[in-house]
């Protein structure tokens, strides 16, 4: 137990799908899980522990933004012993090429964030998914025949549809990467996982469209993102 989880070691499962929205979580361990166990809910963060095709598995949700992220995947990866994370999330697109609804495997994540350096005293500001999650991933959806494109993401510490100027933060990334869109958790859960010799990896599914001034409700972003949720689940009855 933590002061942020009230879950006893052995209540969450070694592989965890972890999402922002506690409500998302919630829409998870009803819709796909069996044996379902609500094993945390302090602040709201909710986890669950169930059996997904006779496969353990938690779902927690993890807040918004790196700090929040940051808190809670360390307590899954150091204290209660989670092996592997997949993030499910949404996003809003920089790409022309994409489009509400779209999916993406995330491959690094860039941000200004200067958490690696006040946790470790390390200048790090782009950290990666694991690649063989990632390859179990892209295994699962061609055989689910689910559409998706990897890239490189902004972890950001502002929302990006309330930046006054986004195209100066896209500017001043590295010229060698290039940026899909905007989230704001991923480099946290990465930075983590490399940091506890563990997994980790993050789907995410366009929301909004800055440019074109599209986006999902709230209640779409909750109940429209199963194509995400059924990749995930599928990918880890093969971890």
């Amino acid at each position: 137990m933590t002061p942020h989880n009230e879950a006893k070691l052995n209540e969450i499962a070694k592989t965890v799908i972890m999402a922002g929205d506690p409500l998302r979580v919630k829409y998870i361990a009803e819709n796909y899980l069996e044996e379902v166990k609500l094993v945390n809910k302090v602040r709201g963060m909710y986890c669950y522990t169930g059996k997904y095709k006779n496969k353990e598995i938690s779902v927690m949700a993890h807040g918004m933004g790196i700090p929040s992220m940051g808190i809670y995947s360390y307590e899954l990866f150091h204290i209660y012993g989670v092996e592997t994370i997949i993030r499910i999330g949404s996003c809003g697109a920089f790409s022309e090429k994409l489009r509400l609804n779209d999916l993406i495997l995330v491959q690094n994540s860039y941000t200004e964030s200067n958490y690696a350096y006040t946790f470790d005293n390390n200048h790090i500001n782009i950290s990666s998914s694991s690649e063989d999650i990632n390859k179990k991933i892209e295994v699962v959806a061609k055989e689910q025949n689910i559409p998706y494109v990897k890239g490189d993401m902004l972890c950001n510490e502002c929302f990006d549809l309330y930046l006054p100027d986004k195209e100066a933060v896209i500017k001043r990334a590295p010229q060698d990467i290039e940026l899909l869109g905007s989230e704001m958790e991923a480099f946290a859960l990465f930075y983590n996982a490399k940091r506890e010799g563990k997994k980790a990896a993050c789907l995410l599914t366009v929301v909004d469209i800055p440019k074109e001034a599209e986006g999902l409700s709230a209640e779409e972003r909750e109940l429209s993102l199963n194509n995400m949720i059924k990749l995930a689940l599928e990918t880890i009855i093969k971890i």
